[in-house]
């Protein structure tokens, strides 16, 4: 099977922001995001990390896996937006990380694709 240096860099990031967010649940203050979210992160972590063998092994399942939970993770950093009272920190991460998010769920998304029909 081919995996494109794209679809390769995609999965590592995707990796790394799924570990991201477990580690978030372990070593956060409860505050800053909040114990809720950063559990719910945690488990949005679990998943894309579950995920990342079966994409790496061609599975469509696994790549769409990654990819719902990757943007759901990227969701629940949206009220850094729009709620008062959040450090300017938090708010440059979770700027950073959409930013991340998209560009590892369009590398890894593109895998989707189905191939052009060929002329017979």
């Amino acid at each position: 099977m081919h995996r494109s240096k794209g679809f390769v860099t995609g999965l590592v990031i995707a990796g790394l922001l799924g570990l991201g967010d477990i580690i978030t649940l372990l070593v956060g203050n409860g505050e800053t995001p909040p114990v809720e979210v950063a559990a719910i992160g945690a488990a949005l972590g679990l998943i894309t990390v579950a995920a990342l063998v079966p994409a790496w092994r061609g599975s469509r399942g696994g790549v769409i896996a990654i990819v719902v939970s990757r943007l759901l993770s990227a969701v629940t950093a949206l009220p850094a937006f729009f709620v008062d009272d959040v450090p300017g920190g938090a708010v440059a991460a979770a700027a950073v990380g959409l930013v991340i998010t998209l560009v590892a769920v369009a590398l890894v998304a593109a895998r989707l694709r189905r191939p052009a029909a060929v002329p017979a």
